[in-house]
């Protein structure tokens, strides 16, 4: 049954991921101005190790639009550049990713297109409090922005102390 369950929500949570991304991408011309080239070009993100425990997490796969934009496929095609994310320890995943700790990918296609996602990942960044104060107001947004930087660091503090506890890491 919930297998059945993460089939039907699978494709709305890819959607909202992909506007997420838009979202972002959006904001900066420039970053659109670097994926424009590549319109009709597909990206498919594998998480790679997933655990059998959990319920499966299908292939994002994505096309980039002639503005620069992506758009959700239900199936890649065959020359679509592969992103494979080693997920095989969700956990330590997510605490790398509060650390603010890159995961560990593969890459296999086109390597200009490759070239331009690494930049984007390097150069974008999501402007939550602007966000904010278009909906709260600038004093609301900056003061829920202070919140939110001080608790991700302390969960980067956490992330890093807590990871000598798992398998493979050095301890400190």
């Amino acid at each position: 049954m919930f297998q059945d369950w993460s089939k039907l929500l699978a494709p709305a949570v890819q959607d909202r991921i992909c506007l997420l991304l838009n979202h972002v991408i959006g904001r900066e011309a420039v970053a659109t101005t670097r994926l424009a080239p590549f319109a009709g070009r597909a990206i498919v993100v594998h998480l790679r190790g997933w655990p059998a425990l959990l319920p499966p997490a299908p292939d994002l796969a994505l096309s980039i639009s002639r503005a620069g934009l992506l758009e959700r496929l239900d199936a890649a095609p065959a020359d679509a550049l592969r992103i494979e994310v080693d997920a095989s320890n969700p956990a330590a995943l997510a605490l790398g990713a509060l650390a603010g700790d890159k995961p560990q990918v593969a890459v296999q296609g086109d390597a200009a297109l490759a070239g331009e996602l690494s930049w984007l990942m390097d150069n974008l960044r999501w402007d939550i409090e602007d966000d904010l104060a278009q909906l709260l107001g600038p004093a609301v947004a900056h003061q829920l922005a202070r919140w939110g930087r001080a608790v991700a660091q302390g969960m980067a503090a956490l992330a890093k102390g807590a990871a000598h506890l798992m398998p493979g890491q050095p301890r400190p």
